[in-house]
């Protein structure tokens, strides 16, 4: 790196801890936005140094509508303070599952209209981790450089440290499947897909399983889990074909509503998954891997640092 001072990493409240790890493995400082609440709840923000001529780095999640908005307000406050280039990273990103809208039913696909307002405020580069659906990548009018992360090889390193014994990659549908395969390909493992139909917003039936589990343990795979409905019926079913255990690995630990009670009330012993959700750490249900020197990679690569 040239000149560290060059560059100014900042994050969105909720991604700080994550964006902390990333300055770190870059051998950067964390800059810390002064930040304030006013008694009607409007919002202060300031940068603490001049960043004009800067190369500005920002790490935001939008996993909730003021995590959202705090993002856009550091991009646009990049651009108003003549930051020489603005490059951002959303580790997670709200709404992604709701990529298109279906005919007739005048929902609004909020996957990609959000997605539209963090390229509208202007940034130069978006980056994001394990996508729902890339469709969202293209909701610009292609003036701004996007990247979509795969944290494949994340996986795969940690996958090979733990003691899984012989395992199955599964896919809980045959959506996911492609992924699971690239994956499986990297272990030199097998893999299968559940069959799964979806019948309701947040209700799936899950119907069988492969018997290529049998005897093995069980490692379903997926993008996010959220109400972890879907995966703990697959659980069952790989029990039913003659799994010997069950993981779960997915790469964004939302856990929504009661899902952590669920999941200690399921036949899951391990559910493993990474840093992009704000909040998450290890504990005795959760195993937790850090995005953080994937993130460092490629901010180092795009901006030649």
């Amino acid at each position: 790196m040239e000149n560290r001072s060059d560059y100014v990493l900042v994050a969105n409240d909720a991604s700080r801890d994550l964006a902390l790890m990333v300055a770190a493995e870059l051998g950067l400082d964390f800059t810390e936005m002064i930040r304030r609440q006013f008694a009607d709840d409007e919002i202060y923000h300031s940068f603490p140094a001049d960043i004009a001529g800067k190369e500005l780095l920002i790490i935001g999640s939008t996993h909730n509508e003021s995590s959202h908005q705090e993002l856009l307000d550091l991009i646009q406050g990049g651009r108003y303070y003549n930051a020489s280039s603005i490059n951002v990273i959303v580790p997670y990103l709200g709404y992604s599952t709701m990529e298109r809208a279906k005919r007739g039913s005048f929902e609004i696909p909020k996957g990609v209209t959000r997605t539209r307002q963090i390229f509208r405020a202007r940034p130069d580069f978006v980056a994001f981790v394990d996508l729902h659906s890339e469709a969202v990548l293209h909701a610009h009018t292609g003036d701004i450089s996007t990247k979509h992360i795969w944290t494949g090889e994340l996986v795969v390193d940690h996958l090979k440290k733990m003691n899984l014994g012989e395992f199955v990659l599964v896919s809980p549908d045959y959506g996911f499947s492609k992924q699971v395969a690239k994956l499986a390909s990297l272990l030199d493992c097998p893999h299968t897909a559940a069959d799964k139909d979806r019948y309701d917003t947040d209700k799936t039936i899950v119907s069988q399983v492969s018997n290529v589990v049998q005897g093995k343990t069980a490692v379903i795979c997926d993008d996010m889990i959220r109400t972890g409905g879907s995966i703990i019926q697959t659980a069952n079913r790989c029990l039913e074909a003659g799994a010997t255990d069950v993981a779960v690995l997915a790469t964004h630990l939302v856990m929504a509503g009661d899902a952590r009670q669920r999941f200690l009330d399921s036949p899951i012993t391990k559910v493993i998954g990474s840093d992009t959700y704000p909040g998450c750490v290890s504990d005795d249900l959760l195993e937790v891997y850090s995005v953080a020197p994937l993130l460092a990679r490629i901010l180092r690569s795009y901006l030649k640092m």
